[in-house]
């Protein structure tokens, strides 16, 4: 009986935990530190290398996808813009991002954004001012119309920067800018710069940049037509020496005024003129307004002719006048020879 009560106590008896008998090569020595580290470091790696594995695989992944995208998203614009000639916000958006071409004349690009910018302030225009509907027959009909004359607008403009370029033509910003002040100071385009800007945005959806651009490359073909059309400033420069002799203004302005709807009154424009006038050139106004009564100006390019005018009486801010006209040929006249020297090739057909 004591030798069971023995054995059930000794089995109690908690049992001693054997402590690990550490070997020579478990520690850690000056002379084995090296081989330790290489051990702990190649354990290491195999957690290291398949995050490293996929961080490069995402990284492919992400330009793969990146790439088509983009593949994708040129195939839709070109697709749109060469095949249905679309003129969408978007695409003209696009268009001033990446340079799209329209056009090539020799080694000159036409941009496809110059002419998206034409049709743009010309839809704004027409469907917000005249309520013109280019979704219907009509409306695409008429937008049809517009974009082939926008095409040939672009290209003849070209056509002009190179001239323009060949004979040192250029068009300085201050000459813009006091193109604007002409405007301004009539009360054209609004009385002060809030409202100028206003009217812009709400007529042509333009900014005032926007304006300066297409303003810039209007005062370009004028002075480039006038230096082309020898035959109108002959006419003007003569009619001013037979005035400055003495020659009576109405008398010449019946003889050679290209005006029919005032030659025959001798030049006299039938209307009193004031600084808000809309009628008649703005730039017509300032010459007027800068003449004493009986006075006559010089030459003046008003654009689309050469001018010659006289105060011929003034009551307060109201100016009694004539005026004798040469009138330009179109620029389309003198692009001719250089269009069969440097034909354009253009990139998008119209029906």
């Amino acid at each position: 009986m004591k030798n069971k009560i023995r054995k059930k106590v000794t089995s109690l008896a908690p049992i001693k935990k054997q402590e690990p008998e550490l070997t020579p090569a478990s520690r850690i020595t000056n002379e084995n530190l090296a081989e330790h580290r290489e051990e702990v470091l190649g354990k290491a790696r195999k957690f290291i290398y398949p995050l490293r594995h996929s961080k490069h695989k995402l990284v492919v992944i992400s330009l793969s996808l990146f790439l088509t995208a983009l593949v994708l998203f040129m195939t839709y614009c070109v697709v749109a813009l060469y095949k249905f000639k679309s003129s969408s916000d978007f695409l003209y958006q696009v268009s001033r991002v990446i340079p799209f071409p329209l056009a090539r004349i020799g080694s000159d690009f036409v941009s496809y954004e110059s002419y998206l910018f034409e049709i743009k302030h010309y839809t704004h225009y027409y469907g917000t001012q005249q309520s013109v509907d280019f979704g219907s027959d009509s409306g695409k009909q008429q937008l049809a119309e517009f974009k082939k004359r926008a095409y040939q607008k672009v290209i003849n403009d070209a056509y002009v920067k190179e001239i323009a370029a060949e004979k040192g033509i250029s068009v300085t910003d201050q000459e813009v800018e006091d193109e604007i002040t002409i405007y301004r100071n009539q009360n054209r385009l609004g009385s002060n710069n809030e409202e100028f800007e206003a009217v812009l945005k709400d007529y042509w959806d333009w900014s005032l940049d926007d304006f300066k651009r297409t303003l810039k490359q209007q005062i370009l073909n004028q002075k480039v037509i006038a230096v082309l059309d020898t035959s109108a400033n002959e006419k003007a420069n003569k009619a001013l020496e037979e005035i400055k002799s003495g020659k009576d203004f109405g008398t010449l302005a019946k003889e050679v005024s290209e005006d029919p709807a005032t030659s025959s009154s001798g030049g006299d424009f039938g209307f009193q003129i004031d600084k808000n006038n809309r009628d008649i050139s703005p730039k017509t106004v300032e010459a007027l307004f800068k003449l004493k009564p009986g006075e006559t100006s010089g030459v003046v390019n008003i654009g689309y002719a050469l001018e010659i005018v006289k105060n011929i009486e003034q009551k307060e801010d109201k100016i009694k006048a004539a005026h004798i006209i040469f009138n330009f040929k179109d620029v389309s006249d003198y692009l001719g020879e250089i269009k069969d020297q440097r034909k354009a090739r253009s990139y998008v057909t119209f029906n």
